[in-house]
């Protein structure tokens, strides 16, 4: 398939006649995460001049664009007398617009500045459908319902999916995006994605298909040309979730919510979490130990080398999030969600699609990062105690 790489502007203006010569691309998509990728290509005046800070880099493949976003590191230059072409070479990092929303952290008073906030504040949602609940995170901390300075320019919201069930959520000063992925997770599973069209940069929520009938990889099938699979245990089974201690009491909220077909199936694993609410009035305990199970479920890692068909491509049949089947070799059959698929291709027309498929566990980020994340929520719940 072709491929065509454009460099614009944070306005969406294309800067200048599409990247050539380049080598080595990766881009990485993942499910309610920014995207990564990577590309290197001779460092020419009229390529240089266009890698300027704010810039994005556009991956165009098969004409429908593959991952836009801002060029984390636009210019990481290099030159030797052996040089190819005399001029050196320059590796590009990117990542598509999920990115800059990233960059933003929820606040508990969008509305006012931040001199304005008060310590005590919470955003909080109750009972509340996980699409609009995440579209209003997004909308007032950077979309076109934030306060001027903190508007992400040509962000706008995308149509209304009608994705989700009812959750409920309290967020003060973390990550939108970690913020986003709890409520997406609590509230059913949805999808959450930017996409460019036009001159707008377009963020919506989306629920993820079941196409475990016609989204099959296996050798038969010529489209899997390799796997890697395991399994492991839960890391939680049973959240038992406590409520933060009633002004003028020591009586506490205790809310248990269990997978019991999962600890049927090996055993009873018990997590304690800190639910962050007095009580479960408004559902917050529950959507605080359906979240940790979320994330404790049995890990299915499934990584696969995939190869595109005519019956079976990434991007047109299956995309972020899907329930997909894939064939094991040994008469196994597995069926999980899409969490990444990455395309690496060079610029000779050689290209190749492999998938990361499993629970939540199967992601690119190591246990460390996702610590990190989880430690910075609860530091924050503390900080109000």
């Amino acid at each position: 398939m072709a491929i065509t790489l454009l460099i614009t502007d944070e306005n969406l203006a294309v800067q200048g006649d599409p990247l050539t010569d380049w080598a080595d691309l990766d881009a990485v998509q993942k499910f309610n995460e920014p995207a990564s990728g990577s590309v290197t290509l001779p460092a020419y005046p009229e390529v240089m001049e266009q890698l300027l800070p704010g810039n994005r880099l556009v991956v165009i493949r098969d004409k429908q664009i593959w991952t836009a976003g801002p060029m984390e590191q636009p210019t990481d230059y290099s030159w030797s007398v052996d040089s190819e072409r005399g001029v050196g070479k320059v590796s590009i990092n990117f990542s598509d617009d999920l990115a800059t929303i990233a960059g933003r952290i929820t606040w508990p008073e969008p509305a006012l500045a931040w001199a304005g906030q008060h310590g005590d504040t919470w955003r909080a949602f109750t009972a509340t459908n996980a699409e609009v609940l995440i579209r209003t995170l997004v909308n007032e901390n950077c979309g076109p319902g934030a306060i001027a300075s903190r508007r992400i320019p040509n962000l706008v919201l995308d149509s209304v999916a009608s994705a989700g069930t009812n959750t409920a959520l309290s967020t003060r000063f973390e990550p939108v995006l970690d913020a986003c992925r709890r409520a997406a997770s609590a509230g059913g599973e949805i999808g959450f994605r930017t996409r460019q069209d036009g001159a707008q940069i377009k963020f919506g929520c989306y629920t993820p298909a079941d196409l475990t009938a016609t989204a099959r990889f296996s050798t038969g099938l010529g489209n899997l040309r390799g796997v890697g699979y395991s399994q492991s245990a839960p890391t939680a089974t049973h959240a038992l979730v406590a409520g933060t201690e009633t002004a003028g009491s020591s009586i506490r909220t205790f809310v248990e919510v269990a997978d019991t077909a999962a600890a049927a199936l090996w055993w009873r694993v018990e997590k304690y979490i800190d639910g962050g609410a007095e009580d479960d009035t408004t559902g917050e305990l529950t959507a605080s130990g359906t979240g940790e199970l979320a994330e404790g479920a049995a890990p299915v890692e499934l990584a696969t080398v995939t190869v595109d068909t005519e019956d079976l491509q990434a991007g047109r049949d299956y995309t972020l999030g899907d329930r997909v089947a894939v064939a094991l070799p040994h008469g196994l059959q597995v069926t999980d969600v899409v969490r990444s698929i990455h395309l690496q291709a060079t610029a000779d027309g050689g290209e190749q699609v492999a998938s990361v498929i499993g629970s939540q566990a199967a992601t690119t980020d190591p246990q460390t990062v996702r610590l990190i994340r989880t430690l910075s929520r609860r530091l924050g719940r503390l900080e109000t105690r």
